[in-house]
């Protein structure tokens, strides 16, 4: 997905001038260079959340100031902007047109699941629009399309390897279980502890090797998807919040969302990561390793360019 034999930006170049200036004058031995790495985890981390925050930001923002008697509703106004943010991180090679490609089929994806699950009662959306299908306005697909794009970004500026990585043909098929069942347990049985059995399984010794700043840090990649599932869920409560949407309960006042969303997130998602790593056909080791038997290898290779690609 990166291109590693192109020419740097302008802005490329910039923040990696930036970054050297500030590693030089605030790095002066481990404990600075811990935290110097920290702060360059959470800049990176909310630089791929990009596309989602701006999202939220227009959850919140039209939700405390967009004008009640306005001639444009508020869904069809989020629809507008959620489609010149897409067209802004095109334009600026902030994702690419691979990249793009997969977010578009997740957001049909979400779509289609949208359409079913308003039907049966377990969302709504309480204001009316015109640019909708059905009960569904369209800037829901964005939503999904935004968890797309945060895990294929994320992928990108963090120069993700993997060990023991498990063949895309399996991931394939856990993850069309999972979609078919966010359907399905309307009628047959729940199979979602199952599914849960099945990702411990399938990608329980798999470890994600991520650079933040110099060197490739390792994490099991199943506390990778909790973690993203968690920051999902923290989303989520606020559009609901924002009553951009609404569960059973929440009709006449907000309050939290179940807990067992998160659940459902941490499926969903994994939906997404597939996608994204067919785009990828597969994953890439550090080069050189690391390799099953010397996992501590990764740590030592050198980082080639250490803020994001933008």
């Amino acid at each position: 997905m990166t291109d590693e034999g192109a020419a740097p930006t302008q802005a490329q170049t910039y923040l990696h001038a930036a970054r050297a200036a500030l590693h030089s004058r605030c790095v002066k031995g481990p404990w600075s260079q811990a935290a110097f790495e920290f702060l360059a985890f959470g800049i990176k981390q909310g630089w791929a959340c990009l596309f989602g925050g701006l999202m939220l930001g227009l959850l919140l923002g039209t939700f405390l100031w967009y004008p009640e008697n306005a001639a444009l509703s508020r869904y069809d106004a989020l629809v507008l902007g959620a489609v010149s943010i897409q067209i802004m991180m095109l334009w600026t090679g902030l994702e690419t047109w691979e990249e793009a490609k997969i977010i578009f089929v997740f957001h049909i994806v979400g779509t289609v699941m949208e359409l079913f699950k308003t039907a049966h009662g377990s969302w709504i959306y309480p204001e009316d629009s015109v640019l909708r299908i059905g009960a569904v306005p369209l800037f829901t697909g964005f939503m999904y399309a935004a968890v797309g794009s945060y895990l294929a970004r994320v992928w990108r500026i963090f120069d993700f390897r993997f060990d023991r990585f498990p063949p895309l043909w399996m991931q394939g098929v856990l993850a069309t279980a999972i979609y078919v069942n966010f359907f399905a347990h309307h009628w047959l049985p729940d199979i979602r502890i199952a599914l849960f059995i099945a990702t411990a399984l399938i990608y329980g010794r798999c470890l994600v090797w991520f650079r933040a700043d110099e060197t490739h840090r390792p994490m099991p990649l199943v506390v990778g998807f909790l973690l993203v599932a968690l920051f999902i869920w923290f989303a989520e409560n606020l559009g609901t919040f924002a009553r951009a949407w609404a569960y059973p309960g929440q009709e006449h006042g907000w309050q939290m969302v179940s807990l067992s969303k998160l659940g459902s997130w941490y499926l969903l998602m994994i939906i997404s990561f597939v996608l994204v790593a067919a785009i990828h056909k597969g994953a890439r080791r550090v080069p050189g390793g690391p390799s099953d038997e010397d996992p501590e290898a990764a740590r030592r290779e050198p980082g080639r360019d250490r803020l994001p690609h933008l």
